[in-house]
């Protein structure tokens, strides 16, 4: 059977569907590239926000478009919170929760078993980055986010399983490893001794420890991890970047530069204390690259706290700055606060936040102009002389170089020699 897999939303609906295709490669079945040669096809849908709960409905749709002859089946965030909005769309057979994801390759072996014969597949890394999934679920209680909710609480991959994993990805030719999941901070607090267990002969199984044996026991060329919440970065993890192969990138989630927003989020940190964990890991970290989140209206949100955040983002110089409108997501607290902030007035605060983040990234960017640095490549567009490369460097920074080479899944000494739009001009 042809299949057909995509995913909106975060790295870990990426890392999900990668590992969906594979194993439904190693059960016999031809994963495909184009929905147009699928017999099926399987979207990870994305509820973050009503933007993307919309932005899923509309690719089911757009699947259903181009292959009204495929079979459906959709699965995700948005289909565990609400599948009754997804049941009735054209083309969706099936609609599968989060819960029920981690069978979904036997699920569907079994379905399509009976329609053909399984055709020979070999599942060939679409990337030169590997997203590793190493735990799901989330246990804050964040008042804007439903993704508790849609996720479930925290559990953790066995440590050996994630190292197999990484190992595997390695040995198909990634050149760097992502470690993804919803709160990857949180990982292994689910399993944590009982205090009043004497037995101490039980590793510590902390995120700081699983980096520290991936880098120990495997020769992976890069290690990044993704987001992690600022209460889960102790000083002392930082030795860890004595590592050369670990990215030096943290994406570290402000979400607001307003104490009083902050608090009403239910976030547990100040400005004051983000600020001053942003100066030790610098410190401790050259060159490192701190992207954030944050979030402009939410309820109750005035001209003045938002001044507040706007400061606070300029003053903290991000590389990179991901700015969300708040979104009304029904059943979180957040949802029956008052005073809601008017679609206008988040329009206009998100174009001035993006205003302020473009600048603050631009001055990051400008800091590596004239230096040396190995970027790893990942494809290529025409260009007007030779193919036009694309890759990143290890603290996030995006270059791109003109070679006639295949570049593709190298990593490569290059000068950075310019600013260009969204990055920088190299030469290897």
């Amino acid at each position: 059977m042809r299949v057909y897999v995509t995913s909106l939303g975060c790295k870990l609906n990426q890392s999900e569907m990668d590992a969906l295709a594979a194993r439904l490669a190693q059960d016999g079945h031809q994963v495909v590239t184009s929905p147009a040669d699928a017999d099926l096809c399987v979207l990870n849908t994305c509820a973050v926000t009503h933007v993307a709960a919309q932005k899923s409905r509309q690719a089911l749709r757009r699947l259903h478009r181009e292959n009204p002859a495929a079979r459906l089946v959709a699965t995700g965030c948005y289909a565990e919170l609400t599948p009754e909005d997804l049941r009735d769309l054209p083309g969706v057979e099936r609609v599968v929760g989060n819960q029920d994801k981690e069978q979904l390759a036997a699920l569907i072996g079994r379905e399509l078993a009976s329609l053909t014969a399984p055709s020979p597949a070999v599942h060939h890394p679409a990337r030169t980055r590997a997203l590793v999934k190493i735990q799901d679920g989330c246990d804050n209680a964040c008042t804007y986010c439903i993704i508790h909710v849609a996720r479930g609480r925290q559990r953790s991959r066995p440590a050996d399983e994630v190292l197999a994993e990484a190992r595997a990805r390695l040995a198909a030719g990634h050149q760097e490893i992502v470690l993804t999941g919803v709160h990857i901070g949180a990982y292994g607090h689910d399993e944590m001794p009982d205090p009043s267990n004497t037995d101490t002969t039980r590793m510590d199984t902390s995120l700081w420890s699983l980096v520290a044996r991936i880098l120990t026991e495997t020769d992976v060329p890069r290690l990044r991890l993704s987001s992690i919440e600022p209460w889960d970065l102790p000083q002392s993890a930082f030795q860890l970047w004595d590592d050369a192969r670990l990215c030096r990138h943290l994406h570290l989630p402000l979400q607001s530069g307003s104490d009083a927003i902050l608090h009403r989020m239910n976030r547990h940190y100040t400005t004051a204390g983000f600020a001053a964990l942003l100066g030790a890991a610098r410190t401790a970290i050259p060159d490192l690259a701190v992207t954030t989140d944050v979030i402009v209206g939410f309820p109750g949100e005035t001209d003045a706290e938002f001044q507040e955040s706007l400061d606070t983002v300029e003053t903290m110089g991000f590389a990179r700055v991901h700015v969300f409108p708040y979104s009304l997501r029904p059943g979180t607290p957040a949802a029956r606060m008052p005073d809601r902030v008017s679609p206008p007035v988040k329009a206009e605060r998100a174009r001035a936040m993006r205003a302020i983040a473009a600048a603050g990234a631009r001055a990051f960017r400008q800091q590596f102009v004239g230096r040396e640095m190995e970027v790893l490549w990942e494809g290529s567009r025409p260009g007007e002389n030779a193919p036009v490369w694309s890759g990143l460097t290890d603290n996030y920074l995006r270059v791109y170089t003109e070679s006639s080479a295949n570049l593709a899944n190298r990593i490569t000494a290059t000068r950075l020699v310019s600013l260009a739009p969204g990055g920088l001009q190299g030469e290897i």
